[in-house]
């Protein structure tokens, strides 16, 4: 066998293995994306949101003395004319709020 198919045939298996990689972690998590609509959903029954953001990348968070992986983002409500800005920290897992506070 040619060595030039040894090494072509090498490289075609690790980049399958880091595509298969990649996919499997990335289904592992809820979407960014999805957190931050779950989040806004949740804050907007108590009122209207003028803006919203998330943090892409997942981050530890040690509540109650378990390690959660979360991902942190925040929204901005208009009351009384005043804009008031809430952080919150959902859960990557599951896709839950696990702490919320307004912000100073």
């Amino acid at each position: 066998m040619n060595w030039k198919k040894i090494v072509i045939a090498a490289g075609l298996g690790a980049l399958a293995g880091l595509v298969i990689k990649e996919q499997l972690v990335s289904t592992r998590y809820v979407s960014p994306e999805k957190a931050l609509k779950s989040a806004k959903e949740t804050f907007k029954k108590q009122g209207p949101i003028s803006g919203s953001w998330i943090y892409m990348k997942p981050e530890e968070l040690v509540k109650n003395e378990l390690t959660y992986i979360v991902y942190r983002g925040g929204v901005t409500r208009n009351i009384n004319g005043e804009n008031q800005q809430y952080e919150f920290f959902v859960d990557a897992d599951t896709g839950t709020i696990l702490d919320s506070a307004q912000s100073a």
